[in-house]
């Protein structure tokens, strides 16, 4: 099993182990004054293919020479001249999967008398997962910091899917964008899943189990990593209130010109994974070639307080995603934060929620979508570990809304609107969100509710269902003008529709903006 680094995440046992062995950042591959036959690092035996969309076939060659490019699916070979720098790209048009077809096919790439061979290679849907360490928390534990996925045992035993293919993008941060990332591809099995993500890996199960086509996951995630690391120049330079807040700052500090060579303390190692840039250019431009489907994010807790910004923050980042990869408005489906008690003593604070609001805000950006995790979180452990809700939610989103899966509810109840009626708030919700009907996970009252007056002082409120709405009071609040719920940093929600997705936070007022 190769050696990816350590992981980053915001634990500080985790991360005193990091410090010990940075030599995590890969090596820069010695310049070549005459290059030489080689594809791209991303390109290898054992991947997956994004199916219905031609396939980029990009390296180094001699300056001049042709190479062909040939796949035993086609009949007719490609043939593409390697530039003054030796830099050469092509594609090949890749057919559509077949359900249930995992052939396995073969990619050459010839010179001379030169001949790469890629083998077992599968066509079938090819997403992008990144983040920070919940991204990044694999199915197997990591003691003492990371506790593995509930029931870790039994799910990597019975992982044998040899048609889901991952490659871990090894952790690297770079001044400047760089062509190649470091990795390999794995196919899933009982051997070789526990250093799968936990996220993309149930995520990527539930696609293949209702596409019945192959699945391929390139995880490029990094715990404690900020938002704005992720994100290229161009686009944070493209957004005045985004350049303004994280771009222009950095480039006129001191921290522009240091070295990434050596990190000597954890509080500088945070400082580094927040710096803009840095982790776009080595993780995520490398990629930009490949063909996918699109993108998976899990991320914000390295922006918990930047509720006032992280819209603008995190549509920059995808606008640039989807300039660089050239597919259109690629599908970017996120994970809403779960909650967590940032060791706070007051339980009524609410930047966290503000973060899930602005995350909540981004869905007025084309095609996105977001999984709530209000239910599935727990209050002292910021990496929970039940990362299967997190991929179920994640997957329900692309099946209903990328593959046009026929009855596949992929939204929680979300506020539709609230009507005022005396001492109490009655609170309705779209009727699509409802599926068959609201409930409780724990057969108890809706919890999480509350009431303020024209005070703007909120009370804890008492929810009842009745029938397909909410009706709440609360005896401190005899005449109410506004409701929250669940707008707190670390509110374990039951509410849900019988289809057990949760309900969406909410607030009906905008007091403090």
């Amino acid at each position: 099993m190769r050696h990816r680094g350590p992981r980053i995440t915001l634990s500080w046992g985790c991360l005193l182990g990091a410090l010990a062995a940075l030599s995590w950042r890969s090596p820069e591959l010695p310049s070549q004054t005459t290059p030489t036959l080689q594809v791209a690092s991303i390109l290898q035996s054992n991947m997956v293919i994004q199916q219905a969309k031609p396939v980029a076939l990009w390296g180094t060659a001699p300056v001049g020479d042709t190479v062909v490019l040939a796949a035993d699916w086609r009949e007719a070979p490609v043939w593409v001249v390697a530039d003054a720098a030796g830099q050469w790209r092509g594609t090949l048009s890749v057919p559509a999967a077949k359900p249930r077809d995992f052939t396995q096919h073969t990619l050459t790439v010839r010179c001379k008398k030169e001949k790469i061979t890629l083998t077992n290679i599968l066509i079938g849907e090819v997403w992008v997962c990144s983040g920070q360490s919940n991204m990044d928390m694999e199915l197997k534990p990591a003691l003492p910091w990371l506790r593995g996925v509930v029931d870790y045992e039994r799910e990597i035993s019975a992982a044998d899917y040899p048609a889901i293919r991952l490659i871990n993008i090894e952790n690297s941060f770079k001044k400047t964008p760089q062509p190649n990332a470091k990795g390999t591809w794995l196919i899933c099995s009982p051997r070789t899943a526990g250093d799968f993500s936990g996220v993309a890996y149930f995520y990527g199960r539930e696609l293949l189990q209702r596409l019945q086509v192959p699945i391929g996951l390139v995880v490029a995630s990094v715990g404690g990593s900020a938002c704005q690391a992720w994100a290229s120049r161009e686009a944070l330079a493209a957004d005045p209130l985004v350049r303004a807040r994280y771009l222009t700052p950095y480039e006129e500090s001191s921290q522009a010109g240091e070295s990434l060579d050596s990190i000597k303390t954890l509080e500088k190692l945070f400082e580094v994974l927040a710096r803009p840039t840095l982790l776009y250019n080595a993780m995520i431009h490398p990629l930009k070639n490949l063909s996918i489907r699109g993108f998976l994010w899990y991320q914000g807790e390295a922006n918990k307080k930047d509720g006032a910004d992280y819209t603008a923050l995190c549509t920059a980042m995808l606008r640039g995603w989807r300039r660089d990869f050239n597919q259109g408005e690629l599908p970017f489906y996120y994970v809403q934060l779960t909650p967590y008690n940032w060791e706070e003593k007051d339980s009524t604070a609410t930047y966290y929620a503000r973060l899930r609001e602005a995350q909540e805000a981004m869905l007025q950006v084309r095609n996105t979508g977001m999984a709530v995790t209000m239910d599935v979180g727990e209050a002292d452990n910021i990496h929970p570990r039940n990362k299967q809700a997190v991929g179920l939610r994640l997957a329900r989103l692309a099946l209903a809304r990328t593959y046009r899966q026929p009855k596949t509810l992929e939204v929680g109840p979300q506020l539709k609107k609230y009507v005022v009626k005396g001492s109490q708030i009655h609170v309705y919700f779209a009727p699509r969100s409802l599926g068959t009907g609201l409930t409780t996970t724990d057969q108890r009252p809706p919890r999480h509710f509350y009431l303020a007056g024209a005070d703007h002082v909120f009370h804890p409120a008492a929810a009842k269902i009745v029938q397909q709405h909410l009706v709440l009071t609360s005896t401190r609040v005899p005449k109410p003008v506004a409701v929250r719920y669940a707008f707190t940093n670390y509110p374990i929600t039951n509410l849900a529709n019988q289809q057990g997705l949760p309900a969406v936070p909410f607030r009906t007022d905008a007091w403090d903006q």
